[in-house]
Order: structure tokens, then C-alpha cells, then sequence
């Protein structure tokens, strides 16, 4: 049992376990910064470092670094310069299909959230300011019937679909923005004749409720921008469970505040966990510290998949999840 494993942050069961029985594991007792990080990896300590979506593993990171792979505890790795980690010999493995349902609740609830305007609602209450029922109070809008735009038809969003389907929502879908690609009648398999196609820009014209749902990468870094903003209904929410930067947040506080949306349900920031100047005064908000993954089946099963990468990127094999392929491996 010669492998040896870094964790960045502890992880819950069963990965832990699985990674002490393959060999010597290191938890991190904080997260560490940049620096520290990169001494380790370059220490030569480690056969496999077990990364969150906040290390980063960038390209003078991975030159110096002394590592067989890295395995990341998420479904993304934007945190990880894959191209750099590949010329460097360097497997990177990640946890893909365990969090598709468990993030279209959050984008659900984040809708109904907005919608209901449920967080002004709590605050009232918990305030001692609720007098009573009153015919004005705290008035939203309904979903039944509302317009769902989703940025992106990959599973988070037919699930999230799905979900809306139920509450009677209009779904209508552009699934690369900011380009497009048709989508066969064929594909939509189970949602044919439920929802609809449409470019990127009637799709933000459009829409109620603009949830997105798009991987980040240079097309999608502000996708929604000051501009798409101003082409949205002034009654118009967004919704975004992907990742924060595919939204220009200082854009989006700026707009919440001068009315050009109605209101905004975040589960993801730009710069986490920090959030742009004045979001969180904002009343027209919801806003969730990154939970899309929280629960405890979805993160217990997010362990026990970046274990299994991580011993087998430590024993040679390819991971049961690569991100990429070495000639090697």
C-alpha cells in the first residue's frame, strides 16, 4: 500500500475509508491557498491530490506539480487546466450524473423561490412584522403558465424541465448558448411536442423565468451581460445553478437594482464566496451558498466516485470517470 493521497477538504463517507484502504491519505485540516497547494503538489509526497472546485489547479501549478492525477469532488473542473494536467501527464478524473436531479430541485426552488418571493416573506415574519393576513401583502407572480427558458438542454435541464412540465409551465430551450445547433424531434425523446426550440435571443426575449444551465468556458464566461439583461422582461427573473461567472454580476446587482429584471435566484456567484457589491441588500433575491449538490446521497456518492478515481489513477489505471486520456494510462 504504497499510494499516497492529499485531500484538500475532508470528504464524507464512504471516500475516505476507500481511500485509506488503498493507502496513506492526508485531509488538509483548512483549505489551503495557492501557494501551499502548489508547494504540496510539487513536493512529490503524493501520488494523487483530491481537489474541490475552489483549488486551483492551474498551468505553472501542474508544471511544477509532482502528481499522478488529480480527482476533482464536483461534476465541473473549470478550477483544473485540463490541456496543461494532459502535456504534463497528469489524469484528471471528476464526478459526472450523480447531481442532475438534486440541482433541478434547487433551480425549482429557486423559481417558486423568486416567484413567491418567500425569503421577503421569512424575514417579515421572523421580524415580528407579520400583523395578519392582508388582501396586498407581499403579492408574486404565479409559475402555472409562466414562460421557463432554459439556457442549455443537458440533464440538469430536462430534468429541471421535467419539474417545471408538472407545474404547468411554457418550456422553451436554446441548447448552446450563444450559438445553437438544431435538436431532432428524435432527441428530445420524452420531452417531443412538451417544449420548444428557440434561438438565444428570442429565448431571453421571451422568458419568465431564464434558468441557466450551460458548463463554463470562454462562449459562456458573461453570457448574460448588461446587454442580455436589458433585452429581458422588466418582470423577468434569472434563475442560475451552473456557474457563476457565466453571469456578469455586477451587471446583474446593477439591473436588480434599477429595475431593468424583476428578481434573480443564485445558487452560484461570480467570485465565490464573495458577491458583487450591494447583491445581498438586495430584497429581490434568493441566494443559496452553492447547496445544488447537497443532500446526503448526491455528496456521499460524489465521495465514493472521487475515491475510485483517485485510487485508480494511484494504482495506474485509467479513473472510472476521466476528464482526459494519456497514451500512457
Amino acid at each position: 500500500m504504497g499510494n499516497s493521497f492529499l485531500v484538500t477538504t475532508a470528504i464524507p463517507d464512504p471516500g475516505l475509508q476507500l481511500l485509506s484502504d488503498a493507502g496513506r491519505v492526508t485531509v488538509l485540516p483548512e483549505p489551503p491557498d495557492y501557494g501551499t497547494l502548489a508547494a504540496l503538489c510539487a513536493s512529490g509526497e503524493y501520488d494523487v491530490v483530491l481537489t474541490q472546485l475552489r483549488d486551483v489547479m492551474d498551468a505553472p501549478l501542474l508544471a511544477d506539480a509532482r502528481v499522478k492525477g488529480v480527482s476533482n469532488f464536483a461534476v465541473g473542473y473549470n478550477n483544473i487546466d485540463v490541456e496543461a494536467a494532459t502535456r504534463h501527464g497528469i489524469l484528471v478524473g471528476n464526478t459526472p450524473g450523480v447531481l442532475t436531479d438534486a440541482t433541478a430541485d434547487i433551480a425549482m426552488l429557486l423559481i417558486l423561490g423568486t416567484a413567491r418571493r418567500v425569503v421577503e416573506a421569512d424575514r417579515l415574519v421572523r421580524d415580528g412584522k407579520f400583523l395578519g393576513w392582508e388582501p396586498e401583502l407581499l403579492l408574486g407572480r404565479d409559475v402555472s403558465g409562466a414562460v421557463l427558458g432554459l439556457a442549455g438542454f443537458g440533464r440538469i435541464a430536462r430534468a429541471t424541465a421535467r419539474r417545471a412540465l408538472g407545474f404547468g409551465m411554457e418550456v422553451l430551450f436554446s441548447p448552446r448558448p450563444p450559438g445553437d445547433r438544431p435538436v431532432s424531434y428524435q432527441e428530445l425523446g420524452e420531452f417531443a411536442g412538451k417544449v420548444r426550440q428557440v434561438p438565444w435571443n428570442e429565448l431571453v426575449a421571451r422568458s419568465d423565468f431564464l434558468s441557466l444551465h450551460v458548463p463554463l468556458n470562454d462562449q459562456t464566461r458573461h453570457l448574460v451581460d448588461a446587454e442580455v439583461l436589458g433585452r429581458m422582461k422588466p418582470d423577468a427573473i434569472l434563475i442560475n445553478t451552473a456557474r457563476g461567472p457565466v453571469v456578469d454580476e455586477s451587471a446583474l446587482a446593477e439591473s436588480l437594482r434599477n429595475g431593468t429584471i424583476a428578481g434573480a435566484g443564485l445558487d452560484v456567484f461570480e467570485d465565490e464566496p464573495r458577491l458583487a457589491a450591494g447583491l445581498a441588500e438586495l430584497p429581490n433575491t434568493v441566494l443559496l451558498p452553492h447547496v445544488g449538490s447537497a443532500t446526503v446521497a448526491v455528496r456521499s456518492e460524489m465521495a465514493r466516485l472521487s475515491a475510485l478515481n483517485a485510487v485508480a489513477i494511484a494504482e495506474g489505471r485509467t479513473p472510472p470517470h476521466p476528464v482526459n486520456h494519456l497514451a500512457r494510462a
